[in-house]
């Protein structure tokens, strides 16, 4: 059978002025709904029912509770860069070597499959839907909501105005204002400037990419001043970005500085 000829532009146009504008409209605008609903509830409330995006198991929470056991087991880290560790060991040989200018740091995740799958449609395909799950995840990680608890600041990794302008959104304040919307301050560190990928370089390398990438907002400074921050980012491949910013922090005068992230990359 012949494949039928598409309908000219003039008739798809026509059929589009015809329709029930609700059929048009009302898709979309729910979609919209349900993604600010999603964004300005907790992470603690409850999560619509829906389909678990890495099983497709239905009914179900967008990251199923199986899925959490299965690829987000609890492994020792460091306690102050979130590598993973053996058993009893608190801080790794890099960071004995290298002392970090943060008091802690505690990741919630491996970025590994599937969570890296996750991740990518969250920060690069615009399902800022996957927030509130993910945070979650977060908030359920061990001494993580402590960790929230205790911070008198909730700061996200800023990101450059020109990443911000080409993703429309900075993923680490979405977090950041999931688990704790009331002490979130999304503009008093500052990226002065974009920097490379990080990932592959040599040590030396990354720590000079990076360099004076971050300040304080000068206006706001004195808020830090002897308070607990604490410094949200959603993926943490070198560290040498948080870092960067936990010293800029502390020349600023934050007195313990705890870095929490969504999930941490094996170097």
């Amino acid at each position: 059978m012949a494949a039928q000829p598409s309908s000219p532009p003039a008739a798809r146009t026509a059929a589009v002025l015809n329709a029930n504008p609700y059929e048009i409209l009302f898709p979309c605008m729910f979609t919209r709904l349900l993604n600010r609903l999603s964004l300005a509830a907790p992470a603690h409330a409850p999560l619509w029912p829906s389909q678990c995006i890495v099983c497709r198991a239905w009914p179900a929470q967008t990251l199923c509770g199986d899925c959490t056991v299965r690829f987000a087991p609890v492994v020792a880290r460091c306690t102050t860069c979130a590598l993973p560790v053996p058993p009893g060991v608190a801080i790794c040989g890099a960071c004995l070597r290298h002392p970090p200018p943060m008091t802690r740091c505690l990741a919630a995740l491996p970025y590994a499959w599937p969570w890296a799958m996750c991740m990518a449609r969250w920060k690069f395909e615009g399902d800022v839907g996957l927030t509130r799950p993910l945070a979650r995840l977060m908030m359920e990680a061990p001494e993580m909501r402590r960790a929230t608890a205790m911070a008198d600041i909730v700061l996200p990794m800023p990101m450059s105005p020109q990443r911000l302008g080409e993703r429309g959104y900075n993923p680490a304040l979405l977090l950041a204002r999931a688990l704790a919307r009331q002490r979130t301050l999304a503009d008093l560190l500052l990226r002065t400037r974009d920097t490379p990928p990080q990932r592959g370089l040599p040590r030396a390398r990354r720590l000079k990419n990076v360099r004076g990438a971050f300040q304080v907002n000068p206006l706001r400074a004195s808020e830090l001043d002897g308070r607990h921050v604490a410094l949200i980012d959603d993926v943490m491949t070198t560290g040498a970005s948080v870092r960067e910013a936990a010293s800029a922090l502390r020349a600023a005068g934050a007195s313990q500085i705890s870095v929490l992230v969504l999930a941490r990359a094996a170097n």
